[in-house]
């Protein structure tokens, strides 16, 4: 009799063991588990441009579009702020995003300016499109062919120039999350 009992006990054992042995590579390959829906489309980083005459020009964003917003890049919430300055002389400006739409590494996002020193910049909108190539991003802005944000009249949402500049080396850390709408 004590063999027998002896016996159920392994085997009772044996079985506990392989159930929390399941249940624990179930756990750590994440069965179970809520895991966070990854962002519908997103634009975050900071960088200087290059200017051979050594202008000091900075561009930084925090652009997001929800899962729940996917199919509706109007959605996109965030701000972007740019800066430009030569000798001492320049403006900043800081937008409130009102589109994101990415693709692949390449991100266009466009928002209306809630505060700068720039006379006249407030309430326009702006855009800028960047080109998340690693350590040679590049970055275009919808003021490129009227030379102010300010001369920009009536630009719609999400449009901008090609991203015809360059990052400063060492200072681009751009990262774009493509979007992959429902189509």
């Amino acid at each position: 009799m004590q063999r027998r009992t002896r016996i159920a006990a392994i085997t009772c054992a044996a079985a506990l063991l392989i159930t929390a042995g399941t249940a624990g590579a179930a756990m750590a390959s994440g069965a179970g588990a809520h895991h966070p829906q990854r962002e519908a489309a997103a634009l975050t980083g900071t960088a200087q441009l290059y200017r051979s005459a050594g202008d000091d020009i900075t561009f930084s964003f925090d652009a997001h579009l929800a899962p729940k917003d996917n199919m509706n890049p109007r959605k996109a919430t965030g701000t972007f702020e740019f800066s430009h300055y030569l000798h001492g002389n320049g403006a900043w400006a800081k937008a409130k995003v009102d589109c994101l739409v990415t693709g692949g590494k390449v991100a266009v996002v466009s928002g209306v300016i809630t505060a700068s020193d720039l006379p006249g910049a407030k309430g326009k909108r702006v855009g800028v499109t960047v080109h998340d190539l690693g350590r040679h991003d590049r970055l275009g802005y919808s003021w490129a062919g009227v030379g102010s944000p300010t001369d920009t009249k009536d630009l719609p949402p999400c449009v901008s120039s090609a991203p015809f500049e360059k990052v400063k080396r060492g200072t681009g850390d751009f990262e774009v999350v493509p979007w992959n709408p429902a189509l």
